[in-house]
């Protein structure tokens, strides 16, 4: 198991917090034993803590955003609207689990009532991610609290102190603390907590390759529900559009928002073969603009570091891989300062290079990929075994119908950037990207799960045939 947690300050490279990690043992001990208690509180009572977790973010929405930039070197101002997406997510829940999860009942013959209501799986694993440290894995904490699971909250071990920041929100508005509870840890305590009988759900954002473990390791326990949010190779066609900056600018935002760091960003832009120098000119004059810098710096920067020097080395591998088989650069991808993760933008051309690879480098490196005709243009978009986010750039209302039907994604956008997804909608992909179970709106109904009753106030029955007499 893991020793000693430490968090790097990846911007400084500054080490600014230590930690040890939890129980697994204890911490399902405790979750197991508050489940009862805490399912049985009036639904008015979780929305009432709730609000007022809300209400313990807000007034420290300051803090939480500079904590965020720090662990995560994301620029502040981006790390100010994850803290706004954390306080708007109870209103979100609230209203997702009277639309998605109410109570309805209907009358029957002889007094009998058919009522559907919805029951809390139990206790719920909730694994979050380091790109969006906050906002990613409340996004399951939340809902779940409200549906009456408990849960317990093991963060990325790369952000440790905005997942500890966070359940302390929780504590100081009231929940009990063994309703959430914070599991600190690395890989080997994310495999026991998944892994143990005491563990009704498991709710995780991250990479493919952990989420595909996940299931295999749940295989023989279909009881235990997963949600699983995980990576994308993610298209981004553009065709036929006049608007060349706003193109460029919409690229520019799918492909290096948080550094490359979204499961949403656009790793593969595919263009139409005669569009292909205007929107390169365009693109490349706006990528040379882009600042890349600490989170605190003035000017702001577009893009921080990302996440650690082992992140960067492997989109750095990856760029260099590419770039050997015949990918052509049109940008490259370079380390900013010796001994910290910063990245400049890559943009590197794929379209005359063999065995292209289907693979999510999780970083600021776009490849693009040339075409002459639309159907070929839907093939590579849909050549990857990833599902998640899909956008076209242009093209007419009848296209965007072709594209919508044909496109194999769990989001699919037109003349908007591959990222950014709205929290009031469902969230979530197929294939490799996740298992048919999207998050954010629809978050509630993998916390809760629907029961069908028959209901009558006294028995009332007959057999009318087949009894001798």
């Amino acid at each position: 198991m893991t020793t000693e947690l430490t968090s790097i300050e990846p911007a400084s490279g500054d080490i600014f917090w230590h930690g040890e990690p939890g129980d697994t043992n204890i911490i399902l001990e405790q979750s197991r034993a508050a489940f009862s208690s805490w399912a049985a509180e009036p639904l008015a009572r979780r929305i009432e803590l709730l609000q007022r977790f809300a209400n313990q973010v807000r007034a420290d929405s300051d803090g939480l955003a500079r904590l965020i930039a720090r662990e995560t070197g994301k620029p502040l101002w981006e790390a100010e609207t994850e803290v706004q997406a954390v306080i708007g997510k109870v209103d979100i829940s609230l209203a997702a689990q009277a639309e998605r999860a109410g109570n309805r009942t209907s009358e029957g013959a002889m007094g009998a009532k058919s009522a559907l209501r919805h029951k809390p799986h139990g206790v719920m694993a909730v694994l979050g991610p380091y790109n969006f440290p906050a906002h990613l894995p409340n996004g399951h904490i939340v809902p779940a609290l409200l549906a009456g699971n408990t849960v317990v909250f093991k963060p990325s071990e790369k952000t440790p102190a905005v997942g500890e920041r966070l359940v302390s929100y929780f504590h100081a508005a009231g929940f009990p603390e063994n309703v959430v509870q914070l599991l600190l840890g690395g890989p080997e305590e994310g495999r026991a907590l998944t892994a143990d009988p005491r563990i009704d759900g498991v709710l995780f954002t991250g990479s493919s390759q952990t989420g595909v473990a996940i299931r295999k390791a749940l295989a023989e326990r279909p009881g235990v529900i997963t949600a699983l949010e995980m990576g994308g190779n993610n298209p981004l066609i553009v065709w036929d559009t006049p608007l060349l900056q706003d193109a460029a600018a919409t690229i520019v935002q799918s492909a290096f928002t948080t550094a490359g760091q979204r499961c949403t960003a656009a790793r593969r832009l595919i263009v139409r073969d005669t569009m292909y120098d205007g929107v390169m000119e365009a693109l490349t004059k706006l990528v040379d603009r882009i600042i890349v810098g600490g989170p605190f710096d003035q000017p702001a920067p577009f893009m921080g570091p990302v996440i650690d020097n082992a992140a960067a080395d492997v989109v750095l591998r990856g760029f260099g891989g590419i770039v050997s088989r015949g990918g052509q650069v049109i940008r490259p991808l370079e380390r900013v300062t010796e001994g910290l993760p910063f990245l400049t933008p890559g943009i590197v051309d794929v379209t005359e290079m063999e065995g292209r690879r289907d693979e999510e480098l999780f970083g600021p490196l776009l490849q693009v990929i040339r075409v002459s005709n639309f159907k070929a243009a839907l093939t590579e978009a849909n050549n990857t075994s990833y599902g998640l986010s899909a956008s076209l750039l242009g093209g007419t209302p009848e296209l965007y119908g072709r594209f919508w039907r044909e496109i194999r994604a769990g989001i699919v956008n037109w003349n908007r950037p591959t990222n950014g997804a709205s929290s009031n909608a469902p969230f979530g992909g197929v294939g490799l990207s996740g298992n048919h179970r999207p998050g954010a709106y629809y978050a509630v109904d993998y916390c809760n799960y629907p029961v069908a009753s028959a209901e009558l106030d006294q028995p009332r029955a007959m057999i009318g045939v087949g009894l001798s007499t």
